[in-house]
């Protein structure tokens, strides 16, 4: 399932309000000690950039469905869940290749 076909089958509710809430999970959560290493990679690995917008793409939309702003099944929660996990990964594997190379 993509992204895509994800998003379309998940429903925004108009009655929730969205408050300025920290989105647990995001990259400088997941990696403190890698904070810097994150934000120059953002700024000078494309393919790095790609990863970590679709991460946090992923990661926030998982959080309105937990806060209950949009509605879906739990089978695309899930879905949402294992493509966050797998997007982490690859992240992982790029700063420490970026590390080994420092």
């Amino acid at each position: 399932m993509t992204l895509a076909s994800i998003k379309s089958t998940t429903k925004v509710r108009s009655d929730k309000q969205p408050a300025m809430q920290r989105i647990p999970h995001e990259l400088a959560d997941e990696f403190p000690a890698e904070k810097q290493l994150i934000e120059r990679l953002t700024k000078t690995n494309y393919a790095f950039r790609r990863l970590a917008a679709a991460y946090d793409e992923v990661n926030r939309q998982i959080w309105r469905i937990e806060s209950e702003q949009e509605v879906t099944s739990d089978e695309v929660l899930e879905k949402l869940k294992k493509r966050r996990l797998l997007l982490k990964d690859d992240i992982a594997a790029m700063l420490a290749k970026a590390e080994r190379r420092m």
